[in-house]
């Protein structure tokens, strides 16, 4: 088995001194993109998400195994080529995996805990879940099928998250354009941030961006619609454990209560969030066709 170094704690340092100079900026600035109790609350579940992971991972290995040694249809070599294919290939699953956690409540379920603070800075890229890494693998699964060796994979995931961390800015307007059409930035994905309804489920990028446009889930940041973090209905808790188990509590309330059949049930953990057996229920792409509805009509008004 080739070993890999646990890049994610050797990063570790690096973190603590970006946030420390994004806060130097920002406060020379007179930008507030800080708030104390909501930092610490970050940082919290990035370190439980970091304890957790030992049991998490120790999990994704064996299935990962389970499937290199039994059903491989290929043996791909540890070679410099097979880094450039899987980081191609784990970026893809990433997008699908991340787009799937805005879409199914039951992977929005500890998705939900990342898009929870109502700040945008460094801080938020450590508020990482405490359940996800239990299940979230599955996205990964046809790799090892493929022949992509476990180690490398989990190196690949690790890479993706470790670049993902610094995107979590404002104090990057734009990068270049070369680099903004291909790239993951600041910008794109403080959109992904947003919960304005134009921004809902947008920009699922991992590292490339190139899949949102591919498949029809870009939306640049405007200048004229400012990011407004957060979640739809915010959860107004600084609590660790709450954060991360709060919707989950949700989830199955909705999926346990009231008179209902087994079919709406089990869809309560299927459908997207917002979704409701009776109709009655918005999801984001409802409010973001209310949203485009109401500022074109508003916009035509303006022009007349």
């Amino acid at each position: 088995m080739p070993e890999f170094p646990n890049i994610i704690l050797f990063a570790i340092p690096f973190f603590i001194l970006a946030m420390l100079l994004e806060m130097y900026i920002t406060a020379k600035q007179h930008i507030k993109t800080y708030e104390v109790k909501d930092a610490f609350s970050s940082i919290a579940m990035g370190l439980g998400n970091v304890f957790i992971g030992f049991l998490s991972k120790a999990i994704v290995l064996l299935a990962f195994f389970w499937i290199y040694d039994n059903f491989r249809l290929f043996t791909i070599p540890v070679v410099w080529w097979s880094f450039i294919l899987i980081f191609f290939a784990d970026d893809f699953s990433y997008y699908w995996f991340h787009r799937i956690s805005h879409e199914s409540r039951l992977f929005w379920a500890s998705h939900v805990v990342h898009h929870s603070s109502q700040k945008y800075n460094l801080s938020t890229a450590l508020r990482q879940t405490w359940s996800g890494g239990f299940y979230s693998f599955i996205f990964w699964l046809w790799m090892p099928l493929l022949g992509f060796h476990p180690a490398m994979i989990l190196l690949q995931m690790s890479i993706s998250l470790l670049y993902q961390f610094w995107i979590h800015t404002e104090t990057i307007d734009r990068m270049p354009k070369w680099f903004e059409s291909i790239m993951n930035t600041p910008s794109h994905h403080r959109v992904h941030h947003g919960s304005n309804p134009l921004y809902l489920d947008r920009n699922h990028a991992g590292i490339l961006i190139i899949w949102d446009k591919l498949f029809g889930t870009f939306q640049p940041e405007l200048k004229e619609e400012k990011v407004i973090y957060g979640l739809v209905v915010n959860i107004e808790t600084y609590n660790p454990v709450k954060i991360a188990f709060l919707e989950w509590q949700n989830m199955f309330k909705d999926v346990f209560s009231g008179e209902k059949s087994l079919k709406n049930r089990f869809l309560y953990f299927i459908k997207p969030p917002g979704w409701l057996h009776d109709g009655s229920g918005k999801l984001s792409n409802d409010l973001r066709r209310e949203w485009l509805k109401n500022n074109l009509q508003s916009q035509s008004t303006k022009e007349k």
